[in-house]
């Protein structure tokens, strides 16, 4: 999908290089780039500024093999935006991607609501751009994670037309109540709003949309799991639907929990990240791979009552 016009726009923001022998991308920055101090290689790392085959990479120490491409931002991402709800991930002249944080809507839903939006507008309108933020996607108010605002009605357009085709891999974790037995699986049935605006499911068609989700089991413990989920369609609740069908809702939703029992909520929010976006660039066409880590909570929510599940054992 890359053209010569996304090439050109490539070498005006990137510098690109192929890998000749096997080293660490450390060791290759500093040959590439001689006479760059520590502290700057770590700034490009930890700012999102180097890729690895058009895949993000942050890890000091990650090896590289004979053939690869490495890409290398010429400009350092723009640490302006400074704000508890957004965090930037990437920006060039079309498109921005956030890290958003559980508690803010990604658009609002009237007037005075403050969202995702807002936050991205006031920053455009401080640095003097004569663009605004368009919301392509969305992610639940208590759903944090990665997200693609356009920066233009036509790259917006773009992307909400062809959504499906453009967006190639978009994953979450969760914690979920429960020991999950199974290692994977697949959810199928068919979602649809009643007056409440509650979303229920449905084996067979009831008039909704068909909503697939995989999912796979990460950790578990007794009381809590952690699972991967990669979307095959993307509906309205649909992750935290799909969980509560197969008996293990979410942490930290009142929403969908089980029905009549009491949901614990730990970790003080609902315990789901959008944690990988790969997308096709709305308007040079070229690969976007962006990942955030597992939330450390989660992690460490799962780790802890395994802990404790030892110690009561050897107890």
């Amino acid at each position: 999908m890359r053209n010569q016009s996304g090439e050109a726009y490539a070498a005006s923001k990137y510098h690109e290089f192929t890998v000749k022998e096997p080293c660490t991308i450390t060791e290759f920055i500093a040959k590439q780039m001689s006479g760059i101090s520590r502290n700057k290689l770590k700034d490009i790392l930890k700012g999102h500024g180097v890729s690895v085959n058009y895949k993000l990479v942050t890890q000091h120490d990650y090896p590289l093999q004979p053939g690869m491409k490495v890409r290398i931002s010429k400009h350092r991402r723009s640490t302006e935006l400074q704000s508890k709800w957004v965090k930037i991930v990437y920006e060039d002249k079309d498109i921005i991607v956030i890290e958003k944080a559980p508690g803010i809507l990604s658009m609002a839903a009237t007037a005075k609501q403050y969202c995702i939006k807002n936050v991205l507008d006031e920053y455009f309108q401080r640095r003097h751009f004569k663009c605004h933020a368009h919301c392509v996607h969305r992610l639940d108010r208590d759903t944090s994670g990665l997200m693609i605002y356009a920066k233009s009605i036509e790259a917006a357009k773009i992307l909400q037309e062809d959504w499906k085709g453009r967006v190639y891999d978009r994953r979450y974790c969760a914690v979920v109540l429960g020991q999950m037995e199974q290692e994977g699986g697949t959810v199928r049935s068919y979602l649809t709003d009643n007056k409440a605006y509650v979303t229920y499911s449905s084996p067979t068609d009831n008039g909704g949309k068909l909503a697939i989700t995989h999912f796979r089991r990460v950790a578990a413990s007794t009381d809590y799991s952690l699972v991967e989920l990669r979307l095959e369609t993307g509906r309205k609740n649909q992750i935290r639907v799909h969980m509560q069908d197969i008996g293990y809702p979410v942490v930290g939703d009142p929403k969908y929990g089980l029905e009549g029992q009491y949901m614990p909520n730990p970790l003080g929010r609902l315990c789901l990240h959008a944690f990988r976006l790969f997308f096709y660039h709305p308007m040079t066409g070229e690969k976007m791979e962006f990942e955030t880590p597992f939330p450390t909570p989660f992690r460490n929510l799962v780790k802890e009552e395994k802990e404790k599940e030892a110690t009561e054992e050897e107890a």
